[in-house]
């Protein structure tokens, strides 16, 4: 049984990506396209076109050439949007990278993407210059300036009048998503792939230039970039950046603004539900909440709708499908539903083990099929071919199932990934860096539901024989190799990681264990 969306198809333009996004630019000129909410300074949509062309101008003055990649690592700074559309109106290719990695981390990342450019700010400095030691990066660019490095303003040119011809089919940007295995892919997204997904969220959300919100959810991430900076810039929206979560500058904001859209993860959720500071500031601009990088609760939801007045809901999606694929249009809200399928999409419920489609209300494998599915994994043809079938259906590795009315509950995930607060954390990946510590014998990581992130990593260590260690010692050991949100939460001692008889972990029985105390 194949599910479409009960919304009409929309038609998706054959244009690129930054002609796309940035087609209000000379409607709107005047409006205020990006503004950071720490300091109020503003690019309008007129001044972001000029910068947008100038950046792309400079950059194909300075060599770049068509499909060379350059690396952004910054937080959420109106400059970022210069940068992303500099670089895809000149032809190239953009590879976000999460500014909290660690230096192997970002090496890994510039390595893989074949990156020859660099823009940060100056508190990642360090961490940059580490990172492109042994890269093909060759040029490495502050915003902002720094003594002793090459400001971003340089790279400012003469205005491109036209967008560098390019195939839609072109990947414009590499965000890179963590496997179940190894380390993390870049996913190759092209210009039809997030015009296509911009339209189809459009199709649900029908967002205005009449329409403001805060944009805290990280850009380098999938849904920051898309929905909030490329779906708000489409729309001719005005977006307030902010470089880090604070609540009470979220809300002054809201506040000062007006702003009528609030984009949150379910930690933010929490916040807005139970917070005391919440009552403190005038939220009634505020029409809906879109909760969305991981599950949230029906309770909460509800919770936080009923303090708010407004509807808080629930979207679908992941990094390789550019990612949105079931959202909730205004007043179809359904207590734990992510919503229904976007338009022009097809979901399927699949049975895990006899491959056979499922139907209404019944759990199995959620597949999608549609524009918005990636090209692939970057240099991993294995795992692309793991993740899309021969039809062309995306295997999301999630567990769910779709109601009488085209809604989707997302119950769990076959794929053993921990979503801590809406970043994805491979247990493979830490498992194999605990079994470098010299007193560890064997290791298992699960994830534990937590109310504030969704997800914790939880460790379970077996040290070797005659070995004693404490718990922070182990923790601490990860923590300096590892981005923030890779960390050890919790961490116990073992006789065994319960295994099966092929060797494989058995997490499931792990799970239960932590569930029964």
């Amino acid at each position: 049984m194949i599910h479409t969306s009960p919304l009409p198809d929309v038609t998706i333009p054959e244009v690129p990506l930054t002609a796309f996004t940035l087609q209000k630019a000379a409607e709107l000129a005047d409006k205020p396209a990006l503004v950071d909410g720490a300091s109020g300074r503003s690019l309008t949509y007129g001044q972001l076109d000029d910068a947008v062309r100038r950046l792309a101008g400079g950059l194909l003055a300075a060599g770049m050439a068509k499909g060379e990649v350059l690396a952004i690592m910054a937080p959420n700074v109106p400059e970022y949007g210069v940068v992303f559309h500099g670089v895809a109106m000149a032809g190239g290719t953009v590879t976000t990278v999460n500014p909290t990695y660690t230096a192997g981390e970002v090496h890994h990342q510039l390595v893989d993407a074949g990156a020859t450019r660099l823009v940060t700010i100056p508190m990642f400095l360090e961490t940059a210059a580490e990172a492109m030691e042994g890269t093909s990066v060759t040029d490495l660019f502050v915003l902002g300036g720094a003594e002793g490095h090459r400001s971003f303003d340089e790279l400012m040119g003469e205005p491109l009048a036209e967008q560098v011809p390019v195939d839609l089919d072109d990947v414009v940007v590499l965000p890179y998503s963590s496997g179940t295995t190894g380390l993390s892919k870049g996913v190759m997204l092209t210009h039809r792939n997030l015009v296509a997904n911009i339209v189809q969220t459009q199709g649900v959300m029908e967002m205005t230039p009449d329409d403001s919100f805060v944009a805290v959810l990280p850009f380098f991430h999938i849904y920051g970039m898309q929905v909030l900076m490329n779906t708000g810039l489409a729309a001719g929206a005005t977006i307030v950046t902010m470089p880090r979560f604070d609540l009470e500058l979220f809300l002054q904001l809201h506040q000062d603004h007006g702003l009528t859209r609030a984009f949150v993860a379910p930690p933010m959720v929490v916040a807005l539900a139970k917070h005391p500071l919440v009552d403190k500031y005038d939220l009634s601009a505020l029409e809906v909440v879109f909760s969305g990088a991981a599950p949230l609760s029906a309770e909460l939801a509800l919770e936080a709708g009923a303090r708010l007045d407004c509807e808080v809901v629930q979207g679908y999606g992941m990094t390789e499908l550019s990612p949105v694929t079931h959202a909730t249009p205004k007043g179809w809200f359904k207590p734990g539903s992510v919503g229904v399928t976007v338009p022009n999409t097809e979901t399927q419920i699949v049975d895990p083990a006899t491959q056979e489609a499922l139907g209404v209300d019944q759990d199995g494998e959620v597949w999608v099929r549609g524009p918005q599915v990636m090209k692939g994994y970057l240099n991993n043809a294995e795992a692309t071919a793991a993740t899309i079938d021969g039809d062309g259906w995306l295997h999301t590795g999630d567990i769910g199932h779709i109601d009488g009315d085209g809604h989707l509950y997302v119950v769990d995930r076959l794929k053993e990934l921990i979503k801590y607060k809406g970043f994805q954390v491979p247990p493979a990946e830490l498992e194999a860096l605990l079994l470098t510590h010299p007193k560890v014998a064997d290791a298992a990581v699960i994830g534990l539901p937590d109310d504030e992130a969704g997800e914790i990593p939880a460790a379970y260590v077996v040290l070797k024989e005659g070995q004693d260690a404490t718990e922070t010692e182990v923790r601490d050991f990860v923590a300096d190799q590892v981005a923030h949100y890779k960390q050890v939460r919790r961490l116990t001692f073992v006789e065994a990681i319960p295994k099966s008889a092929s060797g494989k972990i058995l997490r499931r029985v792990l799970r239960d264990q932590a569930a029964d105390g």
